[in-house]
């Protein structure tokens, strides 16, 4: 998914990368701009590192490259102070439109305002704004926990002692939370044993350095909710290296091709996750853009639904990629949110 998709990600080497070749003639029945082409959408991310956010970018440079905009794609260090300037180098460069994907809302209230004081269009990908004029691109994210937490009780019962992966801050997590503390609210024997996380250019492996002191001041930990397939990522490693593998059952959120891999091998401890195909959402974000852009409505929260993968479903269906998840799986491959006739479909 990360680099099959689309663009190489890792490939970003400048401050930002140009994507896409306007159409010289636009899009035929596009309103305007889009009828003329020379459109400037930005995309500023805050994490780059890992799967997903490689896929959602290779999908918003695939939907961009069906609209013939130039997309300027500047990339996420975990950096909130280099994010605000990368917003405001997309304001110098005369976009019209700023995808903001991830941050630290306080950090970036005060440049988004910027640009939406120049008649910018901005829309966000799991960072609440707190602005009405900013729609938020959302997957749903209280779905995607419960979704996964449904399969942690289906599998464990009630009752059950568990690990939590978690980083206050980021909206898609903060989401993700709330739904943990009701489900532990509604099921008593839910027992959170210990919590931790970081979200670094290194989340798996220092969840992992994390999970194992975790796992062994706790013993009796069975079930661990990693909402974010790094997390996973790190807490199946730190099981492995500590040889208990089969006395664990991780659930998560998020996929790609290489998830796909880690959940289906045969004895993981990675048993479901819960996603949305993240290259689908960034076409989703630029489809927003680029509906503002032309004047369209847009709501204020613009949702697309996850679906959810298991272990078994994998291995039955003998999936091994993202590509062939979407083939099996057709409500992982569309959505048919923030989109309008005269928008071409993305390829990816």
């Amino acid at each position: 998914m990360v680099l099959k998709q689309g663009i190489a990600i890792s490939a970003l080497l400048s401050s930002f990368l140009l994507v896409g070749n306007t159409h010289a003639e636009g899009l035929a029945g596009a309103p305007a701009p889009f009828d003329k082409g020379g459109v400037k959408i930005a995309l500023v991310g805050y994490i780059s590192a890992g799967d997903f956010f490689q896929a959602y970018q290779a999908g918003a440079v695939a939907q961009a490259k069906a609209l013939g905009v130039d997309l300027r794609v500047f990339p996420g260090r975990q950096d909130a102070a280099q994010q605000r300037e990368q917003i405001l180098q997309a304001i110098n460069l005369g976009v019209q439109a700023i995808i903001v994907d991830h941050g630290q809302p306080e950090a970036l209230t005060d440049v988004v305002q910027q640009a939406l004081d120049k008649g910018i269009k901005v829309v966000a990908f799991d960072v609440n704004l707190n602005n009405p004029k900013v729609p938020q691109i959302e997957q749903s994210d209280h779905r995607l926990a419960e979704l996964a937490l449904e399969q942690a009780l289906k599998d464990n019962g009630t009752s059950f002692n568990a690990g939590y992966v978690y980083v206050a801050g980021f909206a898609p997590l903060d989401r993700r939370h709330e739904i943990w503390e009701k489900v532990k609210g509604e099921n008593k024997g839910v027992v959170e044993k210990a919590r931790f996380g970081t979200v670094s250019d290194t989340t798996a492996t220092a969840t992992a350095d994390q999970a194992k002191a975790i796992f062994r001041a706790n013993p009796d930990i069975s079930v661990v909710f990693a909402p974010y397939d790094e997390f996973a990522r790190g807490v199946k490693l730190a099981a492995a290296d500590l040889g208990i593998s089969d006395k664990i059952k991780i659930y998560s959120a998020d996929i790609s091709t290489a998830d796909i891999q880690e959940i289906a091998e045969t004895g993981s401890p990675w048993v479901a996750t819960a996603a949305t195909n993240p290259a689908v959402v960034g076409a989703v974000s630029v489809r927003a853009a680029a509906l503002q852009i032309a004047g369209q409505q847009v709501p204020g929260r613009v949702i697309v639904d996850p679906v959810l993968v298991t272990q078994k479903q994998l291995q039955d269906a003998g999936v091994k990629t993202i590509e062939d998840l979407a083939k099996k799986v057709p409500a992982f491959s569309t959505s048919a949110v923030a989109t309008a006739s005269w928008i071409p479909a993305a390829a990816f």
